[in-house]
């Protein structure tokens, strides 16, 4: 099933008045940056110690909830979440980690191939005290949200993935699809030894708040807090290096070893695709029910990649109608 949604009437002026004195420079606690409304959803700092590393989370909502995890994407950390946080946390508990080698989190050397960062969801969610959770994903995140559902079916009671394609389809369509191979170009550049750590790090991580500006619809959705929140954590020592080995595993791992391991999805599945995405073409969310059996697709005209951040209000209340269902 799939539909087109209209964003809804909203604002995001409580998430962009809100200024740091300087955010490139500044010392920054572990709990920074601060949220506007972190004291009314009672959002909680911790680390975490799951599948061998230790793992920098944030949470809101009440304890005794069902669990909701959060996976963010390139080039983001927790706070690519902070207009879902407060509205999630008012029924579930709400954890969003950094991932592995993001922000906060530490940063191996290795683990970035697909079924290692599932393997992290599937332990942070006992580390949590948990057996199940729902998974929401963006990005990244998406794609790890998805391999969790396939290889770890038992952790994910409901699964939702936003501007993310399920592994499946991506190379279905970068093999076949002469336009999402030209919207892939950034993957081979990220190839490059020193020059693409180079790229998202030179200027005090410019290049960072760039990808932002250059591919969203609504560049008020990105304040200048906003922005310099996301270059503090790729300047973190070893970030850079660490985001890329996600495209550098990636590309070394053959596609069809992949695809021979991927199994249908059986949690029920939300896909929220920002029809505007400049990186990802529309027809990766065509031709899924084979691999997802049951699907609901939400396709946002209005919306690019940042779908969360563009329309929060529209992408909040699928969400809850997804997860409570």
């Amino acid at each position: 099933m799939s539909q087109n949604v209209q964003p809804r009437s909203e604002s995001l002026s409580a998430l962009t008045g809100f200024t740091f004195d300087d955010p490139l420079r500044a010392a920054c606690p572990a709990t920074c940056p601060r949220l506007p409304d972190e004291a009314r959803i009672g959002l909680r700092h911790r680390f975490v110690r799951a599948n061998g590393l230790r793992f920098h989370v944030v949470e809101a909502g009440p304890e005794d909830g069902p669990l909701v995890l959060l996976l963010h994407g390139f080039p983001e950390f927790w706070y690519g979440w902070r207009a879902q946080l407060g509205a999630l946390a008012e029924r579930f508990r709400v954890v969003a980690p950094d991932l592995r080698g993001y922000n906060l989190s530490e940063k191996p050397a290795t683990g970035y191939d697909v079924e290692t960062l599932a393997s992290d969801v599937a332990a942070l969610i006992q580390a949590l005290g948990a057996q199940r959770a729902h998974v929401v994903g963006h990005d990244w995140g998406g794609m790890i949200a998805w391999s969790a559902a396939i290889f770890h079916p038992k952790a994910v009671q409901r699964l939702a993935v936003l501007n993310a394609p399920h592994p499946a389809a991506f190379a279905r369509e970068i093999s076949r699809n002469p336009a999402q191979m030209l919207r892939s170009w950034y993957i081979a550049l990220f190839q490059v030894p020193v020059l693409a750590e180079w790229l998202l790090t030179h200027g005090q991580a410019r290049g960072i708040a760039d990808v932002f500006k250059s591919s969203t619809l609504k560049p008020e959705a990105f304040s200048a807090a906003d922005l310099a929140a996301y270059r503090r954590a790729m300047l973190r020592p070893g970030a850079a290096r660490a985001t890329l080995a996600y495209y550098r595993a990636l590309w070394r791992t053959p596609r069809d070893e992949l695809l021979a391991k991927l199994g249908p999805v059986s949690a029920p599945t939300l896909l929220i695709w920002g029809v505007k995405d400049t990186a990802l073409v529309p027809e990766l969310t065509d031709g899924l029910d084979a691999w997802v059996p049951d699907l609901h697709l939400a396709r946002i005209p209005e919306a690019s990649h940042w779908v969360q951040h563009e329309q929060p209000v529209t992408v909040n209340q699928l969400l809850l109608e997804h997860l409570g269902g």
